[in-house]
């Protein structure tokens, strides 16, 4: 299976933006700043093969005798970190807190291994193979940060001042964002994913939180008066798309609260808020199932499960949902297949 090759263009003064043409797991954004002396990325492809097209994108746009000398890790999900290998040479910067979110998930090659021996025929396997089996991490070594810091960094690429801010657990434990002042842009990581009416997105997906941290973070990203905003995955977005995913992360928190206190279980919880459809446009709702999840156990204090575990319960809801859309198309339509009157 291959992937439809993303586009590169220019979205501010020697900014660029890498946008995966289709949404799904593990098509992440990426950036690049550019200036006569050095360049800088902003997270990176999931595989080699793809971290190679953006490495050969970006070279194109940079001055001769330039490369990418440093690599900001909005993350440590590997779809943001996992390419940073084809940069052998480049600094890679990330929260020191970002160091324990990488023990937490497989190696590459475990999970290529994973994927690739998995049984399609079950949940997780096909679940698995279906999402990830585009991807190779066959020959992918761990990507270690180089420099680690809490709180804030500033850096300059030439002369832009890039301003780095990490945040508390939200998407995950050790997200920062990436601020730059004078292209009025910020690069969120996966505390915002993308979503436009002529462009939608997919369900965002939460492992640590509290949503209540996503919010926060997400004010704190229109806080620094920027006007561009590149999401972890998804179209970019104006000031007002910041604001409109604020208001979807209000409202699963909302009802992943009320479910709590109603007693029902965190899986019957997303499944209900599944159900009730609020945004049919977005894909993956089954991704649902890791945000509610992971809201219930900051209200009761439940233990974080191991990621196999997680994605299994993700897989059975993926499979329950194909099945009813299948039960959906063959239901009659009314006026259809009635007995006809005596």
């Amino acid at each position: 299976m291959t992937i439809s090759r993303a586009n590169v263009s220019a979205i501010a003064e020697d900014l660029y933006v890498w946008l995966p043409p289709k949404r799904g797991w593990g098509l992440a954004n990426c950036g690049l700043l550019a200036s006569p002396r050095t360049a800088l990325w902003i997270d990176t492809p999931y595989d080699p093969s793809l971290a190679a097209e953006f490495l050969a994108e970006s070279r194109q746009r940079l001055a001769a005798g330039v490369d990418v000398d440093r690599v900001i890790v909005t993350h440590a999900n590997g779809d943001h970190l996992w390419g940073a290998g084809v940069l052998p040479d480049a600094e890679v910067i990330s929260t020191r807190e970002a160091l324990e979110h990488i023990h937490y998930e497989p190696t590459p090659k475990q999970q290529h291994a994973l994927v690739a021996g998995s049984d399609p025929a079950s949940p997780l396997g096909g679940y698995l193979q279906r999402h990830f089996g585009q991807f190779d991490w066959s020959d992918t070594e761990p990507v270690q940060p180089h420099t680690v810091f809490h709180g804030e960094l500033e850096l300059r690429v030439g002369d832009y001042p890039v301003q780095v801010t990490g945040l508390a657990a939200a998407h995950t434990g050790g997200d920062l964002i990436v601020h730059l002042p004078r292209q009025r842009a910020v690069f969120t990581g996966d505390v915002i994913f993308g979503s436009t009416p002529e462009h939608p997105g997919d369900h965002p997906v939460h492992w640590a939180g509290p949503l209540e941290n996503v919010i926060a973070a997400c004010e704190q990203v229109l806080a620094t008066g920027a006007e561009i905003f590149v999401p972890g995955h998804g179209p970019v977005l104006d000031r007002a798309g910041v604001r409109e995913h604020i208001a979807y992360l209000a409202y699963v928190r909302e009802r992943a609260h009320a479910l709590h206190a109603a007693g029902i279980p965190a899986l019957d919880g997303a499944r209900r808020v599944i159900a009730e459809q609020r945004h049919p446009e977005l894909g993956l709702p089954e991704r649902l199932v890791l945000t509610v999840a992971a809201e219930y156990r900051h209200l009761d204090g439940s233990e974080v499960p191991n990621v196999l575990e997680a994605m299994g319960q993700v897989a059975l809801v993926a499979r329950e949902l194909d099945e009813d859309a299948v039960r959906a198309a063959l239901r009659p339509r009314s006026g259809e297949g009635a007995p006809a009157s005596a």
